[in-house]
């Protein structure tokens, strides 16, 4: 197989949630010069579309910080970057699948095997991130009811890209294998939600009072300010969470299937490809 090296991001065995979360990150480590990239153009893209409606909202750059009498607007201005932001991390789903699986099997993929569309199964992932991003919409009416489609719908891009199925089931046994186990895929990729928002908000507000201290806060700066630190920490955290999802993917199907030990007794009949880890591929 074609590889830039040896990786040991992802243990070959059933792993505990700091674990994931750092499997996670030396996923995105040994795969930085692919992934980066890419979430640079989609978080960008992001800032772009965000644009208009944050204008709509009355929400002021850098920092985007409403008004109290907009609070309503601001609100409609979240639920539309939460479907943003759901629809940029599962099409960054299908690289981070492909990094994750190479990282099961020991492996680290040179750049482009990483990004290269052929096998990538563009048009399933494209429509799958719409779908998701439109329930997001609807689901982001009420608190209550997005953490539930976003916790659900993560896994469903790592099995369009590793087990190779049609998308309509692709998306049962995405929502199937994010609930076992009480729902700790679901847990999982809440608590990573979560944990970026956080550093997100931290790396934003931090480098926006960097360049205040700096006396670089003309008003002419403030939307090239917010367009900056807000895409270069969503650079870092969309890759990231995508692969979170993809060894939540993998490390569920140790878990409940028992691929690790599929995966071992293959070894000692050959080599494994990441072929050999799509449903029913390993005797």
């Amino acid at each position: 197989m074609d590889h830039a090296g040896p990786s040991a991001a992802l243990p070959l065995r059933p792993l505990t949630v700091g674990e994931l979360l750092d499997a996670a990150v030396g996923v995105l480590r040994d795969n930085a010069r692919a992934l980066l990239p890419a979430g640079l153009l989609l978080a960008a893209a992001e800032q772009i579309a965000l644009a208009p409606v944050r204008i709509w909202a009355n929400a002021h750059p850098p920092t985007y910080v409403p008004q109290w009498e907009d609070l309503d607007r601001f609100w409609v201005l979240l639920v539309v970057g939460a479907a943003t932001e759901a629809i940029a991390i599962l099409l960054l789903g299908g690289f981070a699948a492909r990094a994750a699986s190479a990282a099961l099997l020991g492996t680290r993929l040179p750049a482009r095997r990483v990004l290269t569309p052929r096998g990538l199964r563009l048009g399933p992932i494209v429509g799958v991130a719409a779908l998701v991003g439109v329930l997001t919409l609807f689901a982001g009416s009420t608190v209550a009811v997005w953490p539930i489609v976003y916790g659900l719908t993560g896994l469903i891009i790592p099995v369009l890209l590793v087990d190779r199925v049609p998308a309509g089931r692709a998306i049962a046994r995405g929502v199937s294998i994010a609930t076992r186990h009480s729902a700790r895929g679901v847990w999982v990729r809440l608590l990573g939600a979560a944990g970026w928002l956080a550093m997100r908000i931290a790396l934003a507000i931090s480098g926006v009072y960097t360049m205040d201290l700096l006396g670089l806060t003309h008003p002419a700066w403030a939307a090239p300010l917010g367009f900056v630190v807000w895409t270069l920490a969503n650079t870092i955290a969309y890759p990231t969470l995508a692969c979170l999802d993809a060894v939540v993917y993998l490390e569920t199907r140790m878990r409940t299937e028992g691929l690790d030990i599929r995966l071992a007794r293959a070894r000692t009949h050959g080599p494994v490809t990441p072929a050999s880890l799509a449903q029913g591929a390993l005797p």
